[in-house]
């Protein structure tokens, strides 16, 4: 890894240097990274991509400390669907509409598009498509004799029977740090309860009766010993870990804890046990089941003085060929790959593929976004400590909505 974000004079004669930053967290893993960084420098001799990996928390602030210098530290940087409003509008990122053409639009989501796009623009190429799976441990449920849970009532009850016969102290594990991981939960158990984040007029509405009761809910879990007590601190990588030492029946988390906990041995003592179904959704909500939509994408620095070399990376790493080659930790965006023929070559790439391209197909339709407005970002921290506040008993959890709602509102107004 190379210290990409510490700037050094390129010689006239010698490549162009492009800095990108990515995260080491979902997706395609370093390694996996670094190999398309290769791939593409052999096939540009005229450009040298150096790629910087930080953790999913630390990724917003680094760039945002990138933007400081001139030129900025990168060229290249990855952003979540959430950052995108607060970028575009501080000018961060360069418009690449023009740079795009007809078949591409057509070709890639619909909804891969509205990660990028602000206002009708197009900032990125979209990269990411993921959102939270439910995973469960065949082994645990076959021995506890429990069918795999449609509704969050079931388990629970699935939950007690586990715990009771002892085959695990905690039956489920989540990511619900003071960290944007606990939202990304919140959010799946929020729409999964018939409510919304916001109204029709974007206000706030995650703290209605229906947002309260999931609150509630996640308290009640750990109370009764069912969820791991130990989830108010963990985020993504906890609960893979977690599960993975066959210490959970169930979990939510992103597709890349598919292979790792599944088929890969050197990570996992669960491997051949662990099964994906539909998120649960609560009894009476109107919905057969909800989750979050984590998606990102790669983006241009509006400021790099390598704009163009830089944009050919970006083609390079979202195009379909290297997408689909890379597909056990990350899903094609290009639509196509998911019908007829295309879709059965798709699923017979690698081992992940005939569990994980199903799963998605069911599940997307079910994915809800998070808000995309300029203040996100500092309204996402409002309201992961109202979270952190409820699930630690400092505030009840309707005090602890209503002050991230009333925190809503001063950005708001802003």
């Amino acid at each position: 890894m190379s210290a990409a974000g510490c700037a050094s004079p390129q010689q006239a004669s010698g490549p162009k240097v492009v800095k990108v930053l990515a995260m080491q967290q979902a997706g395609p893993t370093p390694e996996e990274m670094n190999a398309i960084v290769a791939k593409f420098n052999q096939s540009s001799p005229n450009v040298k991509v150096e790629i910087e990996y930080v953790s999913y928390d630390a990724l917003h602030d680094k760039i945002v400390t990138a933007m400081a210098t001139n030129p900025p530290s990168y060229d290249v940087v990855l952003v979540d669907d959430i950052w995108y409003a607060e970028f575009v509008k501080n000018g961060y990122l360069w418009d690449v509409t023009d740079k795009i053409d007809q078949n591409t639009k057509q070709e890639v989501f619909s909804t891969a598009w509205d990660i990028t796009s602000v206002n009708g623009r197009i900032y990125g190429m979209p990269w990411l498509l993921d959102q939270k799976y439910f995973y469960y441990n065949t082994e645990i449920l076959e021995k506890a004799g429990v069918d795999v849970p449609q509704t969050w009532e079931d388990l629970i009850e699935a939950s007690r029977k586990i715990k009771e016969m002892g085959l695990v102290e905690y039956p489920i594990v989540w990511s619900w740090a003071q960290a944007e991981a606990a939202i990304c939960d919140f959010v799946a158990l929020l729409y999964g309860n018939g409510g919304t984040f916001v109204d029709s007029n974007g206000n706030p509405a995650f703290n209605n009766e229906k947002g309260v009761q999931v609150v509630e809910w996640m308290v009640k879990t750990v109370d009764e010993g069912l969820s791991n007590p130990a989830s108010i601190s963990y985020v993504e990588e906890d609960v893979r870990n977690v599960f993975s030492q066959g210490k959970a029946a169930f979990a939510l988390n992103w597709l890349y804890m598919y292979d790792l906990a599944a088929l890969n041995p050197d990570e996992s003592q669960v491997v051949g046990k662990v099964g994906l179904g539909l998120v649960p959704a609560f009894k009476g909500s109107g919905v057969p089941s909800a989750t979050i939509n984590g998606s990102m994408g790669f983006s241009v620095i509006d400021k790099s003085p390598n704009r163009e070399e830089a944009w050919e990376y970006v083609k390079f790493l979202t195009s379909e060929p290297i997408q689909k080659e890379y597909s056990a930790h990350l899903l094609p965006v290009w639509s196509g790959n998911y019908e007829g023929q295309a879709l059965e070559e798709l699923k017979s790439l690698n081992e992940s593929n005939p569990v994980t391209v199903p799963a998605f197909s069911a599940q997307i339709v079910y994915a809800h976004v998070r808000p995309k407005v300029p203040f996100y970002p500092e309204f996402s921290k409002a309201l992961q400590l109202a979270l952190q506040e409820a699930l630690t008993k400092q505030k009840s959890p309707a005090q602890a909505l209503n002050d991230a709602a009333a925190k809503w509102n001063e950005l708001a107004t802003k």
